[in-house]
């Protein structure tokens, strides 16, 4: 929204970031999911231009800075990981060549984020799992369905969801840029591993509905293409290393605790993060 202390990327590209900045993030990016749009090249570039593109567009103009920040934090996705139902993945884990649109998009929008080592500024990069949150992402898109009692696992329910409460990835965020001795990439999801399934009975626990009806996985390809449904279709199993190296705190550690507090019926937009 246009304002005061508002800055657009017409502002970076033509005069470089503002004087005085201490800590450049991005969370920039389309929404892969989003159920309007269908899954056309033309779509597929929005969906990378709006994170690869603005990324670099930031570390370029870092760079370009006479006083550049302390610290510079992207945000990326497990889909860099290689879906999988039994390999767990750290941050240590080898990172395959890309594999599928949605891996090189990620090691693409990583990559557009590094920095010469000679500029001398701190990089951060969260690979975020599933964002649970009450007004946007897939509760969002599943809450009028399991209100209904119509909601179920998708597809045969096994597949690994990496996830995380919003509260809890905006916090890693703010962690990431208030401690100086975190570096290079952090897991952003929660502790506690689970499948789809399992997932789906805490929802409902939560919402105190049933989950019998399953969603099938060629509903899914079809509405959204298989390329992009995989990403509720498959999964990885992601653990938070480093975060929890690094003494990071959870509010929301298990996914009964998170869904309890996104399936309130009513939840203030004004309640803080």
């Amino acid at each position: 929204m246009p304002g005061a202390r508002c800055v657009t990327w017409f502002d970076v590209c033509a005069s470089g970031l503002p004087s005085g900045v201490t800590a450049v993030v991005n969370l920039a990016g389309q929404n892969i999911l989003d159920p309007k749009q269908r899954w056309t090249p033309g779509f597929k570039q929005n969906v990378w231009n709006s994170r690869v593109n603005t990324t670099f567009t930031l570390a370029k103009a870092i760079a370009s800075a006479a006083q550049k920040p302390k610290v510079f934090v992207t945000v990326s996705g497990v889909g860099i990981y290689r879906p999988h139902p039994e390999l767990e993945y750290t941050e240590k884990s080898e990172i395959e060549s890309s594999f599928d649109f949605l891996s090189k998009l990620a090691t693409e929008w990583e990559a557009s984020a590094k920095l010469p080592p000679e500029i001398n500024v701190r990089q951060v990069i969260i690979r975020s799992g599933v964002v649970l949150g009450r007004h946007g992402g897939m509760i969002k898109e599943m809450y009028l369905p399991f209100f209904l009692g119509v909601g179920g696992p998708i597809a045969s329910g096994l597949q690994p969801l990496p996830w995380i409460h919003i509260k809890d990835l905006c916090s890693m965020f703010l962690f990431a840029i208030e401690n100086e001795n975190v570096n290079g990439v952090m897991n952003g999801v929660a502790p506690q591993l689970i499948t789809n399934e399992e997932f789906t009975k805490a929802f409902g626990r939560a919402m105190r509905r049933p989950t019998f009806f399953r969603v099938p996985e060629f509903l899914l390809n079809y509405m959204f293409s298989a390329e992009r449904a995989k990403i509720m279709t498959k999964g990885q199993k992601v653990h938070p290393h480093k975060a929890k190296e690094y003494g990071f705190q959870y509010e929301y550690p298990t996914i009964d605790m998170a869904l309890k507090d996104c399936a309130r019926l009513f939840y203030s937009k004004k309640k803080p993060i």
